[in-house]
C-alpha cells in the first residue's frame, strides 16, 4: 500500500514519517541557494585538481595540467633572493668596513647577515647576545682584549687567538707557579694584591707590600701598572669588573700559577678548507661591534 504523507498541522509541510517523543521531523528541502554553492564548490574542486597537483600514485602523484610546483615557485625566490643578496654582498666585500658602517643599505644587509652568521658560528661559545660566560669573552660590554674597533674586530674574526693562522693574534701569560718563576708564597702575595688593589676586595692578612713589588717586577709589563691592561699584548685590564674565568680567588691564584690559554679559531680558513668569507667576516665585525662594546 502507497504510504500516507502526512501535513505538520501548524507548518503545513510534509513530515518524513520520523517521530520523537512526539516531535515529528520535517522533510524541509535544503535552500536552494545552498545546493548551488554546494554544486559550485564540487565543480571548482574538480577544476583544482585537474589543473593542480594532486592525486598521488605509486612512486609520484599526479602533476596537474598546469604543471604548477610550489616547490619550484619556492626555489626561483630563494634563487632570485640570492643573487640579489650576492649584490650587495660583493659591495661589502669591496668597501671597507668603517664606509660599509656609514651606508644605510650596505649596513642594513651587513647587520643582518651579521646576525645569521653570528648564530651559527659564534653563538655557541659567546652567547645569544654576546653576553659570553666563563672562559669566554662578553661580547656586549665595553672591556676589550686587542680592542674595539670596526677593524679591530674584523682582525680577530678573521685570524683568530692562537689559532695556528700566521696572522693570529698571540698572547701567552707565563705560567709562574709550574715553571718556577714565583715560589707559592709569592704568587699567594701577587693574588692577594690583584685581588685587593684591582678587584676591590678585601684581602685580610695579605702581604700587600711583598705582592706589589712582585706585581711590578713581573706583571706590571704587560697588565700596567695601575692593572689597566695592554691590549698590545692582549693583557685584560685587571681593574675592570670583568673577569675572563669569573671573579673568584681561587681562580685568580690559579690562572697565576697555571694559566689557561683559550683559543678563538680563525673563521678565514678552517679544517678542511672551510671557513667565511670575506664580506660575511665583516658583516659579523659589524654585528659584534654594534651589541653595545663596540668603540
Amino acid at each position: 500500500m502507497p504510504t500516507k504523507i502526512e501535513k505538520d498541522t501548524l507548518s503545513g509541510r510534509e513530515t518524513t514519517g520520523h517521530e520523537w517523543d512526539g516531535l515529528k521531523e520535517l522533510n524541509t528541502p535544503l535552500p536552494k541557494w545552498w545546493l548551488y554553492t554546494f554544486f559550485a564548490c564540487v565543480v571548482i574542486a574538480l577544476v583544482y585538481v585537474l589543473l593542480y597537483p594532486s592525486i598521488p600514485y605509486g612512486p609520484g602523484y599526479f602533476h596537474g595540467l598546469l604543471g604548477a610546483s610550489s616547490r619550484a615557485t619556492v626555489s626561483a625566490d630563494v634563487r632570485a633572493m640570492e643573487a640579489q643578496r650576492a649584490v650587495y654582498m660583493d659591495k661589502i666585500k669591496s668597501t671597507p668596513i668603517e664606509q660599509v658602517k656609514q651606508d644605510p643599505q650596505l649596513l642594513a644587509v651587513a647587520t643582518a647577515a651579521g646576525r645569521i652568521a653570528f648564530a651559527t658560528n659564534c653563538q655557541p661559545c659567546h652567547g645569544a647576545g654576546g653576553e659570553g660566560r666563563p672562559g669566554y669573552p662578553n661580547l656586549a660590554d665595553d672591556t676589550w682584549l686587542w680592542g674595539g674597533k670596526l677593524t679591530d674586530i674584523q682582525q680577530t674574526v678573521t685570524y683568530g687567538i692562537r689559532s695556528g693562522n700566521d696572522k693570529a693574534r698571540l698572547s701567552a701569560m707565563p705560567a709562574f707557579g709550574t715553571a718556577g718563576v714565583l715560589k707559592p708564597e709569592q704568587i699567594e702575595a701577587v693574588g692577594d694584591y690583584v685581588w685587593g688593589a684591582f678587584y676591590g676586595h678585601a684581602a685580610p692578612g695579605a702581604n700587600f707590600a711583598a705582592g706589589k713589588a712582585a706585581y711590578a717586577e713581573n706583571c706590571a709589563a704587560c697588565h700596567g701598572d695601575n692593572g689597566e691592561g695592554n691590549r698590545q699584548f692582549g693583557a685584560p685590564p685587571l681593574k675592570s669588573a670583568v673577569h675572563l674565568y669569573g671573579d673568584n680567588h681561587e681562580m685568580e691564584l690559579a690562572q697565576i700559577a697555571n694559566p689557561r690559554l683559550g683559543v678563538m679559531p680563525s673563521w678565514e680558513k678552517r679544517a678542511n678548507n672551510t671557513g667565511l668569507d670575506e664580506a660575511t667576516i665583516k658583516s659579523v665585525a659589524i654585528y659584534v661591534h654594534a651589541l653595545g662594546g663596540g668603540e
